[in-house]
């Protein structure tokens, strides 16, 4: 086997570097190590050369072929046999082997250990109230996701045996060649019909029988989602490892984006709250009160002061009467009161004369008849504002139209075809 009889030599290191006997079972060499390895291991604080030796020792005992050539022959007929590097595997290799995952929670203890990929974040939009947000309030939300076949544990098949995808060559990818004609070919990349993109096939008589190897199955599952007060409109909210599981993966978010519904009344900007307010013509100069139904549903009475008037488009404010503050409830913002004043269409003499007595004078203008006489009347008509823009853009468009025609000797045609 190493083409000369090698010598004999010190046999009994590695069994000290265990503390077990030479008899010892591979039970008790599975004990012995798994407790001194993880006294031993870096990540604990200790010593990563004896953490090696460990490893090295275990190798070796728990391989029946390897332990009956070091029982006789020693470690040198190790090295000898297996060339001058001794064969040997990372310990952290051997570690992560043996216990499956680290035991302190590192993905496998060391930098050098397989890193898992992330699985996606699921992303759901929550369409929410503004009484929602102002309140606080929780949503159960039922949805379905893939876990880790319970009865394989993600691996597919009963044994937990795959081989390479023969179709594929483990790709999980294959590239299709299309003729677009003369000299011109495209290339598209789709998955592997063989294997579904995995790269590996199961053998039908070991596939597991409950996820039919898919290595995972449905499950739905009911999160509730906590609406704090305060939160905005964008605000997301977080389930970590709650997205779909795979086999080595780490699994991602589920993540829900709130969606605020526009509200008939209220208009939020940041911490404040706005709503619009039409007086009548006698409550903006005499006074007001009226009752205002806040997003909890408390009756706010608003009523004016003595005296005061209120003008058109004037803004007023109640203090801590708007937004709750995200995660600082005890604060509010302001409460934003925007006035309009509704005027009368029509007023009679009579109560012209009455106005005239209790508001302050007309700015007087005293004018000569012969003044008067070398001035034109004027009539006022009533306007909508918006339908005369339409009106005037509908024109430019036309005039614009038109001049183009001319341009393009559309007139010229006009005016032979008027000669004819």
């Amino acid at each position: 086997m190493f083409g000369r009889t090698p010598k004999k030599s010190d046999n009994t290191k590695y069994y000290e570097v265990l503390g077990v006997p030479k008899g010892a079972s591979p039970d008790d060499l599975k004990k012995a190590y798994r407790k001194a390895a993880i006294k031993n291991h870096p990540d604990k604080g200790g010593d990563p050369e004896k953490f090696k030796e460990l490893a090295q020792a275990y190798e070796v005992l728990s391989d029946p072929e390897k332990r009956e050539i070091y029982d006789q022959y020693g470690e040198d007929a190790l090295k000898e046999g297996m060339g001058s590097g001794g064969g040997g595997h990372d310990p952290f290799d051997i570690f992560q082997s043996f216990f499956g995952a680290s035991p302190f929670g590192g993905g496998g203890g060391s930098s050098r250990g397989r890193r898992q990929r992330r699985g996606e974040d699921v992303t759901h939009p929550l369409k929410v109230s503004l009484e929602d947000l102002y309140n606080g309030t929780s949503k159960k939300l039922s949805l379905s996701r893939n876990v880790l076949c319970s009865k394989c544990k993600g691996k597919g098949s009963k044994s937990g045996a795959s081989m390479t995808c023969s179709s594929c060559q483990g790709a999980g990818m294959k590239v299709s060649i299309r003729h677009l004609g003369p000299s011109m070919i495209q290339q598209m990349q789709h998955p592997c019909n063989e294997c579904k993109g995995t790269g590996e096939m199961i053998n039908d008589k070991d596939r597991c029988q409950q996820c039919k190897g898919d290595k995972v199955s449905q499950e739905k599952k009911v999160l509730e989602v906590v609406v704090e007060k305060g939160m905005k409109h964008g605000q997301k909210i977080t389930f970590p490892g709650e997205a779909d599981e795979a086999p080595d993966t780490v699994t991602g978010d589920i993540v829900f984006i709130l969606q605020q519904k526009e509200h008939p009344k209220f208009k939020r900007k940041g911490e404040d709250l706005f709503v619009e307010h039409t007086l009548s013509l006698t409550e903006a100069l005499c006074g007001y009160q009226f009752i205002l139904t806040h997003l909890d549903n408390r009756q706010l009475l608003v009523k004016s002061q003595p005296g005061e008037v209120v003008k058109p488009d004037q803004f007023k404010a109640i203090n801590d009467e708007g937004m709750p503050l995200y995660q600082r409830s005890f604060m509010r913002g302001k409460l934003y009161i925007h006035f309009t004043v509704e005027f009368p269409d029509m007023m009679l003499p009579e109560h012209c004369k009455a106005l005239e007595a209790v508001l302050p004078p007309r700015p007087s203008m005293q004018m000569t008849d012969m003044e008067l006489d070398e001035c034109e009347e004027t009539t006022l008509h009533d306007v909508n504002m918006e339908e005369e823009l339409r009106r005037k853009q509908q024109q430019q468009a036309q005039e614009a139209y038109d001049e183009d025609d001319d341009m393009h000797g559309g007139g010229a045609q006009r005016v032979q075809c008027a000669q004819q």
